[in-house]
């Protein structure tokens, strides 16, 4: 690794050495697009209506609680319900660093009410160590102190980053000498059951530069893996403390859990130079991916524990992919890109980002799903929307969750969005997520450069980067990533002479002294494509789905005639997908209407007995991207499609979309 100093202040992740260098908020501004809307939808509902729900729910008033001595009475929530509160405040900072000031008021007042709960020694739980409670990290398995604590230190960072030091960041530096005093090399040797104060204390001392906050991380990294935890019902590998992480071949066991410690272990990696834990981490990434991920980059099959399940164990109808997984999935891939400068792992960030962060929240980002199946038999009932819901498997979207980890997780991304589209390194500048945006930033010689992105992704293929502000005659490389959904398609980059060139999968690089009004486009092929899924992949065994560009499309019962469900769709893979209108894709293939049909005696018969469904309906059947899903009411859905014998005539839309 090469040495990195970030020349933006305003960034999530700042390494200090590193392949690329990241373009801090301050740097890069989406300007419109898919992502600007998400962002302002975000900014103008999600973040207000998180706030408002955590005081109605009462997490917000645990705080007032342990400022006046009523918590062991008046406490409500989970026993992790700071930590909402403390990425909420993330969120705001954020913000507040893309210069939007609507909410530092919010960020203020927030910030004053969680000072006041602030033990002496830095200790800040409202769950633990007061009259009436449990005493402190009595119960470091479930208890999630030490990660509500990594919470309130990424919050403080990302205050000291966004507008300065502030009051948040003397709370989270008070809360990160209270851990280190309490599990330093001398006191307690536990470590959290919810690994995230690792990426936190890690950042803490890329802020501040004290050594010892990346030592304590360090500590906490090399204890996972040796028994520190108790036993619990899922088994060591839920907490990942059933294998060192160097030795661990596999992420396993809880999905965000498993996912936040290996971004921990990869920032302490790379703060102290060590190459062996990197790679290892590397290895467990390549496994998951290649085995235990779903189709949309969603992580986690099991809805008991919310674990990766074993290789190939991928069940779209009990796939759980929770919103907070993929969260911790583009964390862990950003990290993983600004260390070794790879593609794929932006690849995969694109995948998550487009499938699972953007289908969590609804159109008006008050509504959140907290799992995200990629098959659903029933169609489920609207959640009241002035009640919290119980369970996480609603079948649609609901405001707010006893365990609403996932609505603030969605804000903090969104809000520091902007910060995962751009690099920088010695050569040049790279672009690794495409929306419209404004790229200002300085070369490693300190000469500035000013970009101009335009691009219709992620439903068109066209990306058009124009030099605004560029040194006469000093050369440098703009690179740009290629997709790798572009395989087996050809991609053109077409440089600022007209000259085009096919380009493959990976990174597409322009060399040259640019100018002002030098422009380079990239055209990607996105024509709607059929997939099939790995034969060791035994629960989609024999069906197929498609993908458009980044997004994976589905089939939704909306869309289909009344006694039709998605169950009973047949596709035909002989005939390819075809562009619809409004972004939809239709498929050839046939739907049966079993409305009321009776059961019969057994459902089995022998191969040469047909058991005489009634007549299947031949026709064009509609997908939507699978992140749109849900937005129009109850409805059953699915991804991956049973495919019928190949029909040899061609796909023909009539006036209503049939064949």
């Amino acid at each position: 690794m090469t040495g990195n100093t970030a020349r933006s202040t305003v960034l999530p992740v700042a390494p200090s050495r590193g392949r690329l260098r990241p373009l801090g908020l301050d740097e890069v501004r989406i300007t419109g697009g898919f992502w600007a809307r998400r962002r302002q939808v975000n900014a103008t509902a999600t973040l207000d209506h998180c706030r408002d729900w955590m005081e109605r729910a009462g997490w917000t008033g645990n705080f007032r609680a342990a400022a006046e001595g009523r918590l062991g009475r008046d406490r409500r929530g989970r026993e992790f319900a700071d930590s909402e509160l403390y990425k909420l405040l993330e969120a705001m900072a954020w913000q507040a660093g893309s210069g939007d000031t609507a909410h530092d008021a919010d960020l203020a007042a927030l910030t004053e009410t969680v000072a006041a709960a602030q033990e002496p020694d830095g200790y800040l739980n409202t769950a633990f160590g007061r009259p009436g409670q449990q005493p402190r990290y009595t119960d470091l398995a479930w208890g999630h102190e030490l990660y509500c604590h990594g919470h309130l230190i990424q919050a403080g960072v990302a205050q000291a980053r966004a507008r300065g030091e502030g009051e948040l960041t003397k709370v989270a530096r008070r809360a990160a000498d209270h851990v280190c005093a309490t599990f330093g090399p001398d006191g307690d040797q536990g470590v959290c059951g919810h690994p995230e104060i690792e990426t936190a204390l890690v950042e803490l001392a890329r802020l501040t530069g004290e050594g010892r906050y990346l030592d304590q991380a360090a500590l906490f990294v090399e204890r996972r893996g040796h028994g520190t935890l108790p036993e619990g019902e899922f088994g060591r590998a839920y907490h990942q403390d059933d294998l060192p992480v160097r030795r661990a071949g596999v992420l396993r066991g809880h999905a965000v859990r498993a996912l936040y410690l290996a971004a921990g272990a990869v920032d302490v990696a790379v703060e102290s130079g060590d190459d062996d834990l990197l790679a290892a981490v590397v290895r467990q990434w390549e496994a998951a991916v290649a085995r235990r991920t779903h189709l949309t980059g969603g992580m986690g099959s099991h809805h008991r524990d919310e674990s990766f399940g074993d290789d190939f164990v991928l069940p779209p109808d009990r796939a759980y992919s929770e919103t907070c997984a993929g969260v911790a999935s583009v964390q862990l891939a950003w990290r993983l890109l600004l260390a070794t400068g790879e593609a794929r792992f932006a690849d995969l960030a694109e995948r998550t980002l487009f499938n699972v962060v953007a289908t969590s929240p609804s159109e008006d980002g008050r509504s959140f799903f907290y799992a995200n199946t990629l098959h659903r038999r029933r169609r489920g009932t609207v959640p009241a929307a002035d009640a919290v819901t119980l369970r996480a498997e609603s079948g649609l979207r609901a405001p707010w969750f006893a365990v609403s980890c996932c609505p603030t997780n969605v804000a903090r991304t969104l809000a520091q969005l902007p910060a995962h589209l751009a690099t920088a390194d010695d050569h040049g500048i790279q672009l690794h997520q495409y929306a419209d945006a404004e790229i200002t930033t300085t070369l490693a010689d300190g000469h500035p450069v000013a970009l101009r992105v335009r691009t219709d992704c992620p439903y068109g293929g066209e990306v058009a980067v124009r030099v605004e502000r560029a040194v006469p005659g000093r050369p440098w490389t703009l690179s740009l990533r290629v997709p790798a959904w572009t395989a087996g398609a050809t991609a053109w980059l077409i440089g600022p002479d007209g000259a085009r060139r096919p380009v493959g999968p990976g990174t597409a690089q322009v060399t040259r002294a640019f100018r002002p009004g030098d422009e380079i486009r990239l055209e990607l092929p996105v024509a709607p494509r059929w997939t099939v899924p790995d034969p060791r992949v035994d629960a989609v065994r024999g069906t197929l789905a498609v993908q458009r560009g980044p997004l994976v499309y589905c089939a939704e019962s909306v869309d289909l005639p009344d006694g039709h469900d998605v169950d009973t769709i047949r596709v035909d893979p002989s005939a390819p997908p075809q562009d619809g209108p409004d972004g939809t894709v239709v498929v050839a293939g046939e739907a049966t209407a079993y409305g009321d049909r009776p059961d019969a005696p057994w459902p089995y018969h022998p191969l040469d007995t047909p058991a005489g469904p009634p007549a299947a309906e031949r026709r064009g059947i509609v997908l939507v991207p699978y992140h749109s899903w849900a937005n129009r009411g109850p409805s059953t859905m699915r991804v991956w499609l049973p495919a019928e014998r190949p029909a040899s005539h061609p796909l023909r839309l009539g006036a209503e979309g049939d064949v």
